[in-house]
């Protein structure tokens, strides 16, 4: 198995012992099985225990180690390290979030704008068949969206002095739509606020490092497009 070793330039931050934030530099033996999040946990066992960073399901389901990698948002868990194609690899946390530890932000502003009854739930698109079980109207699953946050790091309309409520909000503001068409009004006038779809630049950058394909961008452009036809109605 091809072996070679790799420096890992990682954004070390702890309030009021590392901090300001700098970088630390560690080296470490890695092969083409490697993921970027074993090598996280190579560091921290055999370099230094005080590395923090966030971790699950090792197999892209949770969402909680998304980080930037060499400058883009991704999962740790999925990333290979020989993919990657580099002598060094760059690690920082999620931007748009406030920085608790190394590689570790708060991600409690991310729900700010989903709002508790929102459903997680619909129709599944991947299973058909005319016989349902008994008492089961319809399969369902789970929505894609595992939460990362790597869409509103990557988001260049988020920051300090915006108001935006971010991609994934809306994007979950919009699955919530489809499902029940019945809440338009009140749905697009949340997308239609001072905190939504008007701050959208348009970058794209949020479909760009959606691990589960959720494509806000194009949730973001239907809901614009909705609420452009709700303007056009006749006021009665």
């Amino acid at each position: 198995m091809k072996e070679r070793t790799l420096r890992f330039c990682i954004l070390r931050y702890k309030p009021g012992k590392i901090d300001p934030p700098r970088f630390q530099g560690f080296h470490l033996p890695v092969n083409e099985d490697m993921s970027v999040l074993d090598a996280l946990e190579k560091i921290r066992l055999e370099q230094d225990s005080s590395l923090m960073y966030r971790h699950s399901c090792h197999h892209s389901s949770c969402g909680t180690c998304a980080c930037k990698i060499n400058g883009k948002e991704k999962l740790t868990c999925v990333t290979k390290v020989f993919a990657l194609e580099t002598e060094t690899v760059t690690l920082e946390p999620l931007d748009g979030f406030r920085k608790e530890g190394d590689l570790v932000v708060n991600m409690t502003g991310f729900y700010d704008e989903i709002a508790d009854d929102w459903t997680y739930i619909r129709k599944t698109e991947q299973v058909h068949s005319t016989a349902l079980p008994e008492d089961v109207t319809a399969y369902t699953r789970l929505e894609s969206c595992i939460e990362c946050g790597s869409c509103v790091s990557a988001c260049p309309a988020v920051h300090e002095e915006s108001q935006f409520m971010g991609p994934a909000a809306l994007a979950t503001l919009h699955n919530e739509l489809l499902k029940f068409p019945e809440k338009e009004q009140e749905l697009l006038l949340l997308a239609g606020s001072k905190h939504g779809e008007r701050w959208c630049e348009r970058a794209i950058e949020c479909s760009r490092v959606c691990p589960t394909q959720v494509s806000p961008a194009k949730h973001i452009l239907d809901l614009r497009k909705a609420l452009g036809k709700v303007e056009k109605i006749p006021q009665t």
